[in-house]
């Protein structure tokens, strides 16, 4: 993409990065394509704030609400429709979540749904149950002490429940998930090794949790790899 249009594109990825809130940027679109690609970055409304707070985030989490970015992403449907969801992620990860998701939305990779985990009461593993693909939650790593990086706003979990956290046992605890624990047999949403869910957050710099030792975390992308 060139001239005005890709101004317009860093000049509001910039501005979400410093605190601005820019309007929806929407690929600019070519006679007979496919619907534009859309986003929006900006600061936490008063609003919402209001519903994170005691949710997803509360005092003493290592990211205050300043540091955190409200996104509207477009995505593609299991029904293949387009749709817009909403994500939260931190301020330093805008510019590289809107370039996976883009290279998502061409490659029309279907995602189930994406809403933030307070429509789910913060809860991982419900929000897991309804397959549904977010990111900032501020609580532990699975199984440990330490922050997950979701309570930083550098990870993304995507279609959870065809891209289940896998014990070392190789077991896992959502039922709607046993069937794509063999991974032999690609299906629509998996993230498979050199497929476009992979690829499209390596070209970003985003490491991928399936490629861990002992557990593996199937849907999880983060800028750390952890």
């Amino acid at each position: 993409m060139r001239g005005p249009a890709a101004v317009a594109v860093v000049v509001a990825l910039a501005a979400a990065g410093a605190g601005a809130a820019p309007p929806a940027v929407a690929d600019p679109p070519r006679a007979g394509a496919a619907p534009a690609f859309t986003f929006s970055a900006g600061e936490l409304s008063p609003s919402l704030r209001h519903r994170l707070y005691g949710s997803s985030w509360r005092p003493g989490c290592p990211v205050p609400l300043d540091a955190l970015r409200h996104l509207r992403i477009g995505f593609w449907g299991f029904d293949h429709r387009p749709h817009v969801g909403e994500m939260v992620v931190g301020a330093p990860a805008v510019a590289a979540v809107r370039g996976a998701f883009a290279m998502l939305f061409r490659a029309r990779f279907p995602i189930r749904r994406m809403r933030l985990v307070d429509a789910y009461g913060a809860s991982d593993f419900a929000s897991i149950e309804a397959d549904n693909t977010s990111a900032f939650n501020c609580r532990r790593a699975t199984g440990q002490t330490r922050w997950s990086e979701h309570a930083f706003g550098r990870a993304i979990d995507v279609n959870p429940i065809e891209n289940p956290y896998v014990y070392p046992d190789g077991t896992t605890v959502h039922r709607a998930s046993r069937p794509y624990l063999d991974r032999s047999r690609q299906r629509r949403g998996m993230a498979m090794p050199g497929g476009v869910l992979v690829r499209a957050f390596t070209r970003v710099g985003w490491g991928w949790g399936g490629t861990w030792v002992g557990a593996r975390d199937l849907q999880h992308f983060s800028s750390t790899g952890r």
